[in-house]
């Protein structure tokens, strides 16, 4: 089994999380039985770290596969396993940010969530319950009083940590202008042919910690693509290194200095994904991925639909 490092959060929180989680998404969403089999073979692997979602519908599995995980002694205690989830836009009021985080904790049959985030910078209406959205269904966020519903989870015991995902530099400004609990992490599509430099380097600047997710391009997946699989270049460096491409891409992204959230139900993708932290990219290597033309995810428009709000929200994503 692999021991996967961890990372310490923010200096004002100190919750140290795993670097490298495992994701629950699927589209169509996979079997429950698939994905709870699926996460306690990641267990043994040594994942520590997994991330969920309301929308994605692997809350209630892996509540399941944890529950499983210990009958059978795989870890001692549910302290040892950091579990993220997120706010689904529909949820995205004041008011129902603190019944939306005690709905996913029955899902997950968990007492508490280490990590909660707010999964889109919109409000979408209270019938959304599949993607794409369309316009007329999505509204700008009301960051100020959404934040102070989050705050309001954290104070009560429901996550020990607060965050948010696909948030662009502006739209974190406006966040830390009227938090009192600064957000933790900012979890974005980042990979070697997207690297967020400018967002990186922000959310560095103000003590934010960087999840990056589709590290691998999402291969596979409806929004996903090929283009990192394909890579000649990490193709070639990862022939010289004895490697997988998939393993260059997930080495440079933990070595920028943020984490990764990585999706593979097959146990032998699982465990080369673990694989990474024996091992390091020469500076050579380095130099020929941060020299790869960068293309902007399509992984926000496509999910959400391609309209004037959603161009907007992504302007710096």
């Amino acid at each position: 089994m692999t021991t996967c490092p961890e990372v310490t959060l923010s200096s004002k929180n100190e919750l140290r999380m795993p670097v490298v989680g495992m994701g629950t998404s699927s589209y169509p969403p996979a079997d429950p039985e698939t994905a709870k089999t699926a996460i306690i073979e990641a267990i043994k692997a040594g994942y520590r770290h997994f991330d969920t979602a309301f929308v994605y519908g692997s809350e209630q599995p892996l509540g399941e596969a944890i529950a499983e995980a210990l009958r059978l002694g795989l870890v001692k205690s549910r302290d040892e396993l950091f579990i993220t989830t997120k706010l689904w836009a529909a949820s995205a009021e004041r008011d129902l940010v603190v019944p939306a985080i005690k709905m996913s904790l029955r899902n997950l049959k968990l007492d508490y969530i280490d990590m909660y985030l707010i999964h889109w910078p919109l409000r979408v209406s209270q019938e959304v319950r599949k993607m794409p959205i369309v316009k007329e269904h999505a509204f700008p966020l009301d960051i100020k009083s959404v934040w102070e519903g989050m705050e309001e989870c954290k104070n009560l015991g429901l996550t020990r940590a607060i965050g948010v995902s696909n948030f662009s530099c502006k739209k974190l400004e406006e966040l830390l202008s009227v938090a009192k609990i600064p957000p933790a992490v900012n979890q974005v599509e980042m990979n070697p042919l997207w690297h967020q430099k400018k967002l990186r380097e922000f959310c560095q600047a103000n003590d934010i910690h960087i999840t990056a997710y589709t590290p691998l391009g999402a291969n596979g997946t409806k929004w996903g693509d090929n283009r990192i699989i394909d890579c000649d270049v990490l193709r070639d460096i990862a022939k010289a290194k004895g490697k997988t491409t998939a393993q260059i891409s997930l080495r440079w992204v933990y070595e920028q200095g943020v984490s990764f959230v990585a999706k593979s139900f097959n146990k032998e993708r699982m465990k080369e994904n673990l694989q990474i932290f024996d091992w390091c990219l020469t500076e050579e290597d380095s130099n020929k991925i941060n020299q790869l033309p960068q293309h902007k995810g399509t992984t926000f428009a496509s999910i959400l639909g391609p309209h004037d709000l959603i161009l907007e929200l992504d302007a710096e994503i």
